[in-house]
């Protein structure tokens, strides 16, 4: 994949000037960065915290070759793109079920993939956006995310977040070009990263359900997270918002 790359000074959200420009015919791999996000996103509408100065934030334009329903592998693919980059440089990242990755406890980065699909169902383009912490902002991670959001780095190496796009891009790429097989390749490495399963989790539906209890058991080929509930039947989540037990 070639790599064209928009560095923005500011931006309200990467992934919406991404969309905008992928609407208007952008070529695959068309990136787009943002020193500062007024407006970052990320799951279920949140806010991502974006200030100057602090984290890497982007936006990769994709036109995958994959069906609609096999989008998550965009994101998986990315978590373990954004894994292996950060331990490149000395960072010690985990994947947190489905899109974020963890270090030291806190989460500091979140992954967003957005799509649009074709009037034959097919995906017309995705845009994967990614935001790094790369250190604490100065003053500190606002109240309301201070208790879970972290820093990859206490005082990261020269040039972070240029060595960090180009890790990123670098390690996606071979990801990406894979996800059209029967099982994308990246899975097992995935699975390994997950600091999930094995956990007692407390799962929390989307569609405002009652929180529950279960074990998270293991990943599956199409990224669904296997739990087992208390009278030791099986599930698999598509889509679901979990945390560990007891934090």
């Amino acid at each position: 994949m070639t790599y064209t790359i928009t560095r923005l000074a500011e931006t309200g959200s990467t992934n919406a000037i991404a969309r905008q420009m992928a609407a208007q015919g952008a070529p695959e791999g068309t990136v787009v960065t943002a020193d500062r996000q007024t407006a970052g996103r990320g799951r279920m509408g949140r806010t991502f915290h974006s200030p100057e100065g602090s984290g890497l934030y982007m936006s990769l334009i994709l036109r995958p070759m994959i069906p609609a329903a096999q989008a998550i592998r965009i994101t998986t693919a990315a978590a373990v793109a954004v894994s292996r980059a950060l331990e490149k440089m000395g960072c010690a990242p985990q994947i947190k079920w489905v899109n974020d990755i963890y270090a030291r406890g806190r989460k500091i980065c979140g992954i967003l993939a957005e799509s649009a699909l074709a009037a034959d169902g097919t995906m017309a383009y995705a845009v994967l956006g990614i935001g790094v912490n790369l250190a604490a902002p100065a003053g500190g991670f606002p109240p309301e995310i201070a208790e879970i959001a972290g820093a990859a780095f206490d005082d990261p190496p020269p040039d972070a977040r240029e060595k960090l796009l180009a890790a990123i891009l670098g390690e996606f790429a071979p990801l990406y070009a894979d996800l059209a097989g029967e099982c994308a390749a990246h899975m097992a490495e995935y699975r390994r990263r997950c600091f999930l399963i094995g956990k007692a989790i407390t799962v929390m539906p989307l569609d405002g359900g009652a929180p529950y209890d279960a074990v998270a058991a293991d990943v599956d080929d199409e990224c669904g997270l296997v739990i087992r509930l208390p009278d030791g039947t099986a599930q698999t989540l598509s889509s679901a918002e979990v945390r560990v037990r007891g934090k």
